[in-house]
């Protein structure tokens, strides 16, 4: 049976490749699986249909077969583990691997999501102002010390793997707010992450399906 993963109907951010679901496309490019698309408006986001899927009511979910997954770490790592090309085959650096995934999500990207939600959801609000240029340095701590780990290596731990993935996936929220450019190191390695063809056909998947003429 062919995977199929959902995605916003019209994702937030227009098509370039910030949704989570780009995540996932990229790593099933990365391991040749063919896959669909299934939309979902916002409004169904919150419909029992979609919950059944996600119980948090979000965006993506994985389904192959009678297996159904939320959370793009899971989901990742589930690709991963199933096809060959994104976990190496030596266990400890398997693990290692698995290691920098976990990091990326739970070290590296909620301060970033801080940010972000400062701007989208609080920017009229009083405070943010005044918490901005702390939760920018909150980043550059994270950045300082994951560019001391990288330093001049091409990926973060031998060959491409679903850690750089889901890292190089992260750090592209950083694009706009220019603190990436901070770090010339990692802005490379980003750079890296998206000249592979996984991701620029993912890439080009995610902005087609949302400039697509909407449906009559």
């Amino acid at each position: 049976m062919t995977i199929t993963i959902t995605a916003f109907d019209r994702s937030p951010d227009g098509g370039r490749g910030l949704a989570r679901d780009t995540r996932v496309r990229w790593a099933l490019e990365e391991v040749g699986a063919p896959y669909e698309v299934r939309p979902v408006a916002w409004a169904e986001m919150k419909a029992p249909a979609h919950l059944a899927r996600h119980p948090f009511g979000q965006i993506p979910t994985f389904e192959d077969g009678d297996l159904t997954l939320f959370e793009t770490g899971a989901i990742v790592l589930h690709i991963a583990d199933r096809h060959a090309g994104l976990l190496p085959d030596e266990a400890d650096a398997r693990a290692r691997a698995i290691a920098w995934m976990f990091a990326a999500l739970n070290t590296v990207e909620p301060p970033i999501l801080e940010i972000q939600t400062a701007l989208f959801q609080e920017g009229d609000r009083p405070w943010t102002r005044e918490r901005m240029p702390l939760m920018h340095e909150r980043v550059r701590g994270r950045l300082r010390q994951l560019a001391a780990r990288l330093g001049d290596a091409d990926w973060l731990d031998g060959a491409f793997s679903a850690g750089d993935l889901m890292m190089v996936s992260v750090l592209l929220r950083l694009r706009s707010s220019g603190l990436l450019d901070e770090f010339p190191a990692l802005a490379a390695y980003v750079a890296r992450g998206e000249a592979r063809p996984a991701y620029q056909r993912a890439f080009e998947a995610q902005r087609a399906f949302n400039t697509r003429p909407p449906s009559r």
